[in-house]
């Protein structure tokens, strides 16, 4: 197996963007990981108006309101459900990309949008809160598959040059996404008790973009050649995405990984722990991960409204600053996206994460200051922003690009498997244990 001195030496042509890559890149991160930040941020401001509908359901059926740590439980479910689903669709990543190819899971991806969007949209006038539930897990594996898929897909596809800066896109359009359910989720949108349900239901138009528009973008060469053994396909496909037609030396750089895993096949996740050559690789992979998700970035985006009314934000207030901080994490993932060839990926992460640090030490001394002083409103609001500065330029966007070049055709997929279980599994704990903590 590969360690990180068989990594390979970049080819000698440096490749650029064509109009074939800059149309999949945007088709598939806008279709699919658009999605998954929009429904991390959607249920955030129409919080109230749902948790209204889920107790006048409840009345109508039992002839009496929940009550209040029964509603909070009940909501906190609602919000997790979300990553749980997401954890299950990392599972499915392995065996669907190695099956159906990385286009091919991504259009099977978008039963996972349509059939959800459908649910919640409906949901209020089937006066059912369990449908919500429901549908939150199954866009939840929606954004399992695509939060995994899309880099690995982006990843394959593009020259080695440029692999860093098209592997931050699909964290941009996660940004995107939150910021776009962020502006649609003021009151004098849709976050209101006649708009949530079509707040919800949105989430299926991307999904509809993506299943018209991705069929004519060009499957993975890398999976053309070495999982399917098809040169001519995969040559075809550079072509179209170098827009030349001198490719021999990608082709026999792939060719060469061909040769040396011909005999390994597929690497499941177990054998991908056996191996004592990938060791590093994986256990920087699961921390990079755990240390994403675990900060509580996602946290900010469940229950912003509720985290920036804790620290004293004036109530009318509260729903513009949360648009800020979404424009802010959007602004910051570009820097990222322009900055990353140049900086490196180690330098973004350990100053991403150090910034994150400094920030949440401050936010906790500013809360337990905020009823001494009457600034501390404006410090908690600074601190949340810093924060989302630090992680939008490394730790957010950094462990999808590592993933796809740490690991080698035949123990990528598992990689990615590993590394989805790890982010959703922490995920579901921020997005479970935060609002009874």
């Amino acid at each position: 197996m590969e360690g990180p001195e068989d990594f390979q030496q970049p080819s000698k042509r440096k490749g650029h963007l064509t109009k074939v890559l800059v149309l999949t890149t945007l088709v598939s991160t806008f279709g699919s990981s658009f999605q998954y930040g929009y429904n991390v941020a959607v249920v955030n401001s129409p919080a109230v108006y749902m948790q209204q509908f889920y107790n006048q359901s409840y009345f109508d059926r039992y002839g009496s309101y929940m009550d209040s740590s029964f509603q909070t439980a009940l909501w906190s479910l609602t919000v997790s459900m979300y990553p749980l689903g997401g954890f299950f669709g990392s599972l499915l990543v392995a065996p669907l990309v190695n099956k159906l190819g990385r286009k091919g899971t991504l259009l099977l991806n978008n039963i996972f949008s349509i059939v959800p969007a459908i649910l919640m949209g409906t949901s209020k006038a089937s006066r059912s809160f369990e449908i919500i539930i429901l549908a939150r897990i199954i866009i939840g594996i929606c954004a399992g598959l695509c939060s995994n898929v899309v880099p690995m897909y982006l990843g394959e596809l593009s020259p080695k040059n440029l692999r860093g800066a098209i592997g931050v896109m699909p964290q941009l359009f996660i940004t995107i996404g939150i910021l776009i359910a962020q502006v649609f989720g003021l009151r004098s949108i849709l976050a209101s008790e006649r708009g949530w349900p079509l707040l919800l239901g949105l989430t299926g138009v991307p999904a509809i973009v993506e299943l018209i528009l991705l069929p004519f973008c060009p499957e993975s060469p890398r999976y053309m050649l070495i999982q399917k053994g098809n040169e001519l396909g995969a040559k075809a496909v550079l072509r179209r995405l170098r827009g030349r037609d001198d490719v021999d030396d990608e082709i026999e750089e792939m060719r060469l990984e061909y040769e040396s895993e011909k005999e390994e096949g597929h690497v499941s996740v177990m054998h991908l722990f056996s191996f004592r050559s990938l060791r590093w690789q994986l256990l920087s992979i699961i921390v990079l991960n755990m240390g994403q998700q675990l900060s509580g970035v996602n946290a900010i985006y469940y229950y912003a409204d509720t985290i920036y009314r804790s620290a004293g934000v004036k109530e009318n207030d509260i729903q513009y600053v949360t648009v800020g901080t979404g424009a802010v994490n959007v602004f910051m993932t570009i820097a990222a996206v322009s900055i990353v060839e140049a900086v490196g990926r180690r330098i973004l992460l350990l100053v991403g994460f150090a910034i994150c640090c400094i920030s949440c030490a401050v936010l906790t001394m500013s809360l337990n200051l905020q009823d001494k002083v009457d600034w501390m409103p404006y410090l908690c609001i600074t601190c949340i922003i810093i924060y989302v500065i630090g992680h939008a330029i490394g730790p957010s966007p950094i462990p999808y690009v590592i993933t796809t070049e740490m690991f080698r055709q035949s123990s990528r997929p598992a990689a990615f498997m590993v590394a989805g279980s790890v982010h959703w599994l922490s995920n579901f704990t921020v997005g479970l244990v935060f609002p009874i903590s």
